[in-house]
């Protein structure tokens, strides 16, 4: 430890004089008469510049946090901005002095050219708060995004280019968060952690990142929460829940504070589908960020979050119409047992940020998670598969007359998790000219306790079905099997699994200028070691891999704005505790990091659209994954072979375009083709779980010319359906049906009594509302019957299966309201 504190303290020091995390801002300034103006002073709180004999100047400044900039002149009139600027970002800002006109209130400025150059979609919190969704929140409009997808509107889980849902990062404030283990239904889930109450910055990156971002195959959501600047406070409620935020800042302007309250309760759609049940759930969290600016260059920041998620579920009965007009078939089922799951998160982070030179800046991040999980039900189903009665002028119209089929199924587990995940991690920025260094370690301790107890029995008839295995032949009713009683189903498993995990990476970046035009580049690798430890077999395997990735952008001189990217790499995700665990429930300790060779083409054009701006993003991508650890998808539940024994791959194209399709407003349009297969064992490519072959996705914002505050939001999502819905046991390769494409569409029309743009003065009563706005919500417009799983239907007279869809959620009002102080 003492060696440890001592190069830290010598390598700081060598550095000190080095470099930092700043920004620029540069520009000329002109008079009415357009004439250069000598001698303006620039200043912020720290340091300052004039302008020389030409009018032009630059000025360093802090990154990443709000800073106020004054422009002042003798006889001139002063103007103020607010930046908030990336490190190495340089912005470009030049302001016209006049004489007679004073600037009352602040520009707030926010540079983009680093997403532009890294491929980054950045997402407005505004429009994350007011687009319309069942789940909403960040997860709804990554949804809208191309090369997105989820089928499931009550999930907040999302597959991006052909991966699966353990395939995406996701950090706040540049500390990892993670998600519970044993939820399997969308209904389940609750909450997401982000609260978008406490967002300041979103950014999205789907294929193709920077070394300094960690190890999964798919995508990297990296969420900011925001540094309040003075008190506030929001409340949003509905009939879906509610949140409530306060924030403030002391009166040395050194502590701040954020905190949010949520809760959700999905009874509204689960109490809407075709299944009849007494529902008791409810999911509720308390989230909070808080700042301490110890000296102008260290400061403390903690994150930390509670979240309790309650579910019981007592399903009724339910009756299920499919089939043709010619062969109309019907499933009734009638229940008896129930389930009663917990989810209980802890998380906790301290992050301390420290400012050793203008040139390098040192950060130590501290975190801990626990997760304790309960998966408990015994539920009993007696089913009837018969023809309703389609006679419209019948009393019985839509009741099941005749029966084809009947049977009883038995499902029971007795689920236990408790996971403790620990991370130390140090990370520094150094900035020497345009040239910028990054550079981390990382140390992780994964404890994971983990009991699971599930069966499953299928009787048809009066005769128990066994698992088709080849040892168990059968041919019931016909002739006599007298072997003893078995599940359809079982897995029995107790584990305990420590994981400890070193990282490391190093990054560089930089401009250059050939000619006038511009390249961006950043290099990057990656180090990876892991150990897994299984107590109850004693077997302890290690296991290290390295990951180079690159990334350039070229912007040519051209009339036209437009920037070209090629970034990739080598990409692996070691196993997480899911990704060791097989279908029986036994932890394997051997398996391999899945391996992706990564390739992205980009093109992002910005331009003018009925003199408006707008901007199209296109990307071509190619994924060749090696050592790939085979999975099935049970509506959200993954399930893992734990064998490396595939290889896969994924090309597809995404666009975007986005813009002032309304003046005033931002819109988009996009669309994804994505094919992505899979070889396993050396039988052939076959479709993956996750080939969502076509994406359309649509986010409108609009309102009435005459009315200008009732406002409309819409989205609109298209999918073509994904592989899956096959029964247990089901070879892959014998099942390589779709479920139905996915289409849905939601709608929210607000008033808005106030805003930014519509303020009252003191003494009315809306005079304290920075926001106020009431209206209500469609979910699910046109009543399209999507599905998301199957339940299949044994009949043993006839020996056949019968696929009965599950679907989602029918259209559904909402009341909201929305207010912030």
């Amino acid at each position: 430890m003492k060696k440890s504190t001592l190069f830290y303290v010598l390598f700081t020091c060598f550095l000190y004089q080095v470099s930092a995390q700043t920004a620029t801002v540069q520009g000329i300034i002109l008079d009415d008469a357009k004439t250069p103006i000598l001698g303006v002073n620039i200043s912020t709180s720290n340091n300052g510049t004039e302008t020389d004999i030409n009018g032009t100047y630059s000025l360093k400044i802090p990154s990443n946090q709000d800073v106020e900039i004054t422009y002042s002149h003798v006889g001139f009139k002063n103007i103020k901005i607010t930046v908030n600027l990336t490190s190495g970002d340089i912005y470009e800002f030049n302001p016209l002095f006049k004489t007679d006109i004073e600037q009352i209130s602040e520009v707030i400025i926010k540079t983009g050219q680093r997403q532009r150059v890294e491929g980054i979609v950045t997402l407005a919190p505004e429009t994350i708060r007011k687009i319309p969704g069942a789940n909403a929140g960040v997860e709804t409009l990554l949804k809208l995004l191309p090369g997105v997808s989820n089928n499931n509107e009550l999930s907040t889980q999302y597959a991006v280019r052909g991966g699966n849902y353990d395939e995406n990062l996701v950090y706040v404030n540049e500390i990892e968060v993670y998600r519970p283990f044993l939820i399997r239904s969308g209904q389940q889930e609750g909450l997401s952690f982000v609260n978008t109450d406490l967002v300041r910055n979103v950014e999205f990156s789907a294929g193709g990142f920077q070394a300094k971002y960690g190890d999964k195959l798919s995508s990297v959501l990296d969420i900011t929460y925001r540094r309040p600047v003075d008190f506030g406070a929001s409340l949003e409620a509905s009939l879906l829940g509610g949140s409530i935020s306060v924030e403030g800042i002391s009166k040395d302007d050194k502590f701040s504070g954020i905190v949010g309250l949520r809760y959700r309760d999905n009874g509204l759609f689960v109490n809407s589908r075709e299944t009849e049940t007494n529902y008791r759930a409810g999911f509720a969290d308390a989230q909070t960020f808080l700042s301490y600016r110890v000296t102008d260059k260290f400061e403390l920041g903690f994150l930390g979050n509670v979240s309790v998620n309650d579910y019981n579920f007592e399903p009724q009965a339910r009756q299920t119409n499919f089939g043709t007009l010619q062969d109309p078939l019907a499933l009734v089922v009638f229940y008896d047992g129930q389930e009663e799951d917990r989810y209980e998160t802890y998380f906790g982070a301290l992050k301390a940020t420290y400012d050793v030179s203008d040139n390098y800046t040192a950060k130590l991040i501290a975190s801990t998670y626990n997760t304790q999980e309960q998966e408990h039900f015994d539920i009993f189903a007696e089913y009837r598969l018969g023809v309703p009665n389609t006679d419209i002028g019948s009393e019985d119209l839509g009741e099941v007359e005749f029966t084809r089929a009947a049977g009883s199924q038995l499902t029971h587990a007795r689920n236990d998790l408790d996971a403790l995940i620990f991370n130390l991690e140090h990370k520094g920025t150094i900035s020497i000219n345009d040239h910028l260094i990054d550079y981390g370690i990382k140390y992780t301790h994964e404890d994971i306790r983990d009991r699971q107890q599930e069966y499953e029995v299928v009787d048809s008839a009066g005769f128990s079905i066994r698992p088709p295995f080849s040892d168990f032949a059968n041919d019931q009713p016909y002739q006599a099997f007298d072997a003893p009683l078995a599940p359809y189903s079982s897995v029995r498993a107790f584990n305990e699994t420590q994981i400890d995990r070193i990282q490391a990476y190093a990054q560089f970046g930089n401009k250059t200028v050939i000619g006038n035009t511009e390249i961006f580049y950043n290099l990057g690798i990656r180090a990876h070691q892991w150990t897994v430890n299984d107590n109850l077999t004693n077997t302890t395997e290690s296991q290290a891999v390295i990951s180079p990735r690159a990334q350039f952008a070229v912007k040519p001189d051209w009339e036209k704005d437009m920037i070209f990217r090629i970034s990739g790499g080598l990409y692996h995700q070691p196993p997480f505790y899911r990704e060791l665990r097989d279908s029986t429930g036994t932890v394997r300790p051997n398996v391999k990091a899945q391996q992706s060779v990564h390739l992205v083409l980009g093109n992002d054009y910005s331009f003018k659209l009925w003199n408006r701006p707008f901007k199209l993003v296109s990307e071509l991508y190619y994924k060749s994954i090696t050592d790939v650890n085979p999975y099935t998808i049970e509506n959200v539940r993954i399930r893992y072979a734990a064998n490396n024994n595939a290889k896969a791959y994924a090309y597809g194209l995404d666009m975007r375009l986005n813009g002032e399709f309304v003046s005033g407003t931002e819109s988009w349009v996009s669309f994804g083709y994505l094919k992505t297969e899979e070889n396993i064992n050396d039988r052939g490519y076959i479709a993956r779980p996750t080939d969502q072959r076509l994406k359309f996705g649509v986010l409108l914002q609009d309102y009435v010319p005459r009315i200008p505050s009732l406002k409309m939001y819409l989205n609109l999502v298209y999918n073509t359906g994904l592989p899956g819905g096959s029964p247990n046991y089901a070879d892959p390769y014998d099942f390589q049906t779709r479920l139905r494409d996915y289409k849905r569409a939601d709608l929210g029309i607000f008033y808005v009594l106030a805003d930014q743009n519509k303020t009252f003065s003191k003494g009315h009563w809306l005079h304290p509302f920075k926001e106020l706005s009431l209206g209500f919500e469609i979910f699910n417009i046109f009543d399209v019957q999507n599905s998301i799983t199957n339940t299949f239907v044994r009949d043993a007279s006839t020996q056949q299966q019968f696929a009965i869809p599950n679907f989602l959620t029918p259209r559904i009002f909402n009341l909201k309201l929305g207010m912030r102080l």
